[in-house]
């Protein structure tokens, strides 16, 4: 009766720690592009300190940034993955996100950024069994949040000017016989009495 109890609370546990199985995600090369690129209107070279900078904003260590290839490789801290059921079964799990950035020059004059994001979990057992499981980020959400830290990082170097710039409201007074408009320059002029 014990035994049977036990393996009752295993699989409830093991149904409850699962994973949710979701749907897949396929996107076809030119919405994955669309996704991961950017254009901004200004230097490679601005871009590309600008990204750099960008990635170590967010915690990320820059392990090789190449000017001449346009090409920047970063990857976060190392994070502890393990969940319960794996801990019951003697198992561990790290993982973190790798990060890379391809910056050209367009001959438009133009500047085109293509990032790309990986999540990776490695498992291991006490056996010294091993696995590893990357997955590509596909969250609209990253990427976007990721490009307006590059735009932010841009307007700071002065490499980009605000796309417009907010004008006043415009005020209608109406004009009676007894209304009279003043040029607030001409208004200073004027000496008092």
């Amino acid at each position: 009766m014990k035994i049977r109890d036990f393996l009752c609370a295993v699989s409830l546990v093991a149904l409850i720690s699962a994973p949710v199985v979701a749907k897949k995600v396929e996107m076809t090369p030119m919405q994955l592009q669309a996704l991961q690129t950017h254009e901004y209107k200004t230097t490679k070279d601005q871009v590309f300190a600008s990204v750099v900078s960008v990635f170590q904003d967010l915690g990320y260590q820059v392990a090789q940034a190449d000017m001449g290839s346009g090409f920047i490789t970063a990857e976060s801290a190392n994070k502890n993955k393990t969940n319960v059921l794996q801990a019951f079964a003697g198992m561990s799990a790290s993982g973190h996100t790798r990060a890379t950035a391809f910056i050209e020059q367009m001959p438009s004059g133009m500047s085109r950024v293509r990032l790309n994001f990986l999540n990776t979990k490695n498992s291991s057992t006490a056996y010294g069994r091993s696995s590893a499981d990357d997955k590509p980020v596909l969250d609209p959400q990253t990427y976007q949040t990721a490009f307006n830290r590059i735009d932010e990082a841009l307007f700071e170097r002065g490499a980009l000017t605000k796309t417009a710039t907010p004008q006043p409201p415009t005020v209608e007074i109406p004009v009676t016989a007894k209304t009279s408009i003043v040029d607030p320059a001409q208004a200073e002029q004027k000496p008092k009495p």
